[in-house]
């Protein structure tokens, strides 16, 4: 639990869920192309100059991070698979990540194509718990989207510079 004291808080406690989309543009690239399963895979610029946007947990064991410079992470990792972003297929991707948050809750706020807060407190007289609730939209999200996600709860909005977090994860 991020800013709770409570191992089940309430909505009170805790209204805000931050949902963030696990190595996003990446797992959608191994999805739509199953033979690069279990490859280190990234989506960014190849060339020369270009930059890492996103890297599958297999590139990342290599040292290979989202905003490093593909020279970089060719040398980390020489076998990496860089290919180039397909913003339109993302976007279909984060059209049903919405949706599945909207059903839980129509107050969130997208933070781009892979990360919202969802706002819980129209939920309070329901009884929802914030963990229960972070807990059944990461299973429902890696169920019909197979995509892997960490879902925070707290008492506000988070900051993009908060610490790094496990994959697949509720707390």
């Amino acid at each position: 639990m991020s800013n709770s004291p409570s191992k089940n808080p309430s909505v009170d406690d805790a209204p805000i869920l931050h949902v963030d989309l696990d190595a996003f543009f990446a797992s959608v690239e191994v999805l739509d192309d199953p033979t690069l399963r279990g490859k280190p895979v990234a989506v960014g610029g190849a060339g020369e100059r270009g930059v890492i946007a996103s890297a599958s947990y297999e590139a990342r064991k290599y040292g290979v991070r989202s905003a490093m410079p593909s020279i970089t992470a060719r040398r980390a990792c020489p076998q990496l698979i860089i290919l180039p972003g397909r913003f339109d297929r993302y976007e279909v991707y984060s059209r049903m990540f919405h949706e599945i948050v909207r059903d839980l809750t129509p107050e969130f706020e997208p933070l781009g194509l892979d990360e919202v807060f969802a706002d819980l407190r129209s939920l309070r007289r329901l009884g929802v718990r914030p963990l229960e609730a972070g807990a059944q939209l990461r299973r429902r999200i890696n169920d019909e989207l197979e995509l892997l996600c960490g879902v925070d709860s707290g008492e506000t909005s988070f900051s993009r510079n908060s610490p790094p977090r496990n994959p697949n994860r509720t707390s």
